[in-house]
Order: structure tokens, then sequence, then C-alpha cells
């Protein structure tokens, strides 16, 4: 794993900076902000359903996961995050997602839960939300399951490229369940050609804030 050290983001919350690929984890406009924006509003809230399955791109600090629990209200949900490099108990302990989101006791204890539960098998974290963290790189990465929502949130397409290419997003669509979604921070030109090209419907919306754009793909 590359050096890595904390950044404070516009609304407070922590992003790291990976130095060799010059890259942060979360916008540094606001980590909470950007997860909010992307993937619980355009993805998770857009999803009327009582019962997902989430597939998330990019395990990272934990906080798409956390959030998405806390958002979860009364659906069941079936979570699977991928993580090639999990990240150290004592990076996640300085986390300070906790103090920024004001978490109670209860939340307290489900935050620490993600982080500390077995890898590679579905683990409780509350009744309704089970989690399933793989620890594997997403090429090399093969389910039977359907999602009905993926998370990509996988480091940029100037830092990564392999990661946004036709081969990684032929297999989003074929794992996707009809009418399933992809959502992601990232409006590039390119990468939403490829997603028409593989056979999503795509659609811009407005990005979290320091961005003009985001991307909703939909499996058709």
């Amino acid at each position: 794993m590359d050096k890595i050290s904390f950044r404070i983001t516009e609304d407070g919350s922590h992003t790291l900076y990976l130095e060799d690929l010059d890259e942060t984890y979360h916008s540094k406009h606001g980590a909470i902000q950007e997860a909010l924006h992307v993937f619980i509003d355009a993805g998770l809230k857009f999803c009327n359903q009582t019962n997902l399955n989430i597939l998330e791109i990019g395990f990272g600090t934990g906080l798409n996961t956390f959030l998405t629990l806390q958002e979860s209200n009364n659906t069941i949900i079936n979570y699977t995050s991928l993580e090639a490099f999990p990240l150290s108990n004592e990076i996640i302990s300085q986390l300070n997602y906790k103090k920024e989101l004001s978490l109670d006791t209860e939340g307290i204890e489900h935050f620490n839960k993600l982080h500390k539960v077995e890898w590679g098998t579905y683990q409780e974290i509350t009744p309704i939300f089970n989690l399933n963290k793989e620890n594997v790189e997403l090429i090399n990465y093969k389910t039977t399951e359907k999602f009905d929502i993926i998370y990509f949130d996988a480091f940029g397409p100037n830092v990564q490229p392999e990661m946004w290419g036709k081969a990684i997003f032929e297999n989003m669509y074929d794992i996707l369940a009809d009418k399933g979604i992809l959502v992601t921070y990232c409006a590039k030109g390119s990468v939403k050609r490829t997603l028409k090209e593989v056979g999503f419907e795509v659609e811009p919306l407005p990005g979290p804030p320091g961005k003009r754009e985001m991307t909703r793909a939909k499996k058709l």
C-alpha cells in the first residue's frame, strides 16, 4: 500500500491521500457530502424496493457502506463490497466520521462492527443489513448474484484507467438485475460512451459539491 496521510475535506470529514498516486479517496469538497449525493441520493433512494442487493467497488474507509446502513430504513439490504487493499485498523480508528456524523452509541457500534467482521462471507450488521466484504480485485471477482445497485467508487480513470474499460463495464452489466443501476461520481465523456456501448442507458445528473456532473447508468 502506498504511503497514506489524512486530509480534512471542506465539509469537515476525513479523506485519505495516497502520495504515490497523488489521489484522494474522496472529493476534497466534502467526503460525506459526496457519498450522500452520489451513492445514497442518486443510488439507494432512487431504488424504491423493500429488498436490495448492492455491490460496492471500493470499500475503502467504509463510508459508503455505513451511510447505506444508516439510510436503509426498513429496506432489507445484502451489501457486497470489494476491496483489494484493506486499510489497517490503525487508520480506520483515526477517521473522524463518528464525530462528524454525530453518531449515538448504536451508530458507533455499527460503524465499528462493519470494519471488524470477517471477510469473505455475509455477516449480519443489523437484522436488515448483511455485509459481505471481499478482499479481491474487481477483475478477479466472480459471482452468481444479481445486484440492484452498483456503487462504482474506484479511483478515477486518470489514475486507474484499467478500472474503467469496456470489459469491466460488460461485467458490471452482466451482474446487474434487469433495470438495475450503476452510479458513479465520474462524468468523463469516454466513460459515458463506454457505458452506452455496453448497453447502459446513461443519465447525467448534477454532481456533488465541486463537480458539475455525475453519472447514473441503467441496465435496459
